[in-house]
């Protein structure tokens, strides 16, 4: 008969599944046991709903420019900041760069201004170490345009330039330090400080060294930008200067470039004075550099033709 194959089969699966919850009730009680008396547990710790992690503070200056400032989050920017000098409070470049970010700027400025066209090859940054003294500044020149994105600045587009900017702040950038210095280069020091009885006025020859000579250290830190305003800058002062380091050639060259390009915009809008002038610049640099040759002869033909007419 099948019935007490069947009944025994029942009375098998059910001895077996009463061994089971007998064994799965001794760990447990086991686990219990350990817990009291001190064996080691492992927890898995939550976070509070609607609780953040604690902001990891930025690891340079360099990252809180190039990840907000440049990009105009000003507002990260700012938290970024002032994390960063809580970490480092004798920072003064970065001291510089919030007060850039909280002073308004028509008054650090003035609101007397004039208007420019910005050129090929123009940047916030190499337009902040032309006319007011320091790349860094590009932050408080982006405000003082209205700029929601420094990043972004085309050719043609019209800008405002104060004509009489105020002292930079309570804090300006730190000099740049040596080649072998540890520590994280990231705003030229392109300010001479004041002539005093014991300590005559830096030359501009003198100054234009200086500057070639902390572009080279900013390009070895890895900040591009900032290492050709400074020797842009320096070109401006003198442009006869020299140097062997081959990556001070290598920028001049790429400044050359731009110049050129420059100038080509400003000759194919008939603007043939400024055309002129960018090519004298470039020739004054290297008066090998042929298509400024070129170009140069070709914006004085065609200015004599157009005074014919």
């Amino acid at each position: 008969m099948a019935f007490p194959c069947r009944s025994l089969r029942t009375a098998v699966l059910l001895v077996l599944a009463g061994t089971a919850g007998c064994a799965q009730m001794s760990s447990l009680k086991n686990k219990v046991d350990d817990s009291m008396h001190g064996s080691p547990r492992v927890t898995m710790e939550r976070t509070a709903p609607g609780a953040e992690a604690p902001a990891t503070p930025p690891s340079s200056l360099g990252e809180i420019i190039n990840g907000d400032l440049q990009r105009g989050r000003y507002a990260e920017g700012e938290r970024a900041l002032r994390q960063y000098l809580a970490a480092h409070p004798g920072d003064r470049a970065a001291q510089a760069l919030l007060h850039q970010l909280t002073v308004d700027p028509a008054h650090e400025l003035g609101t007397r201004s004039r208007n420019y066209m910005v050129q090929s090859g123009d940047s916030y940054s190499t337009l902040a170490a032309r006319y007011l003294g320091d790349a860094q500044r590009f932050v408080i020149l982006a405000r003082y345009n209205g700029s929601a994105d420094p990043s972004m600045l085309r050719a043609g587009q019209t800008l405002r330039l104060p004509l009489g900017a105020t002292s930079p702040g309570p804090a300006a950038p730190a000099p740049v330090p040596a080649a072998d210095a540890s520590v994280d280069i990231v705003a030229p020091a392109t300010s001479v400080a004041p002539a005093t009885a014991n300590a005559p006025a830096e030359s501009a020859t003198a100054k234009a060294s200086r500057l070639q000579r902390e572009s080279v250290a900013l390009l070895a830190q890895g900040h591009k930008d900032q290492a050709l305003a400074q020797l842009d800058e320096a070109l401006s002062l003198d442009p006869h200067l020299k140097s062997s380091d081959p990556q001070a050639a290598a920028m001049r060259q790429q400044l050359l470039a731009a110049y050129h390009q420059r100038a080509i915009v400003l000759y194919r809008d008939q603007k043939l004075d400024p055309a002129i002038a960018l090519w004298d610049h470039v020739l004054a640099i290297d008066p090998s550099y042929e298509p400024a040759v070129i170009y140069r002869a070709r914006a004085l033909e065609l200015k004599q033709r157009l005074k014919q007419f």
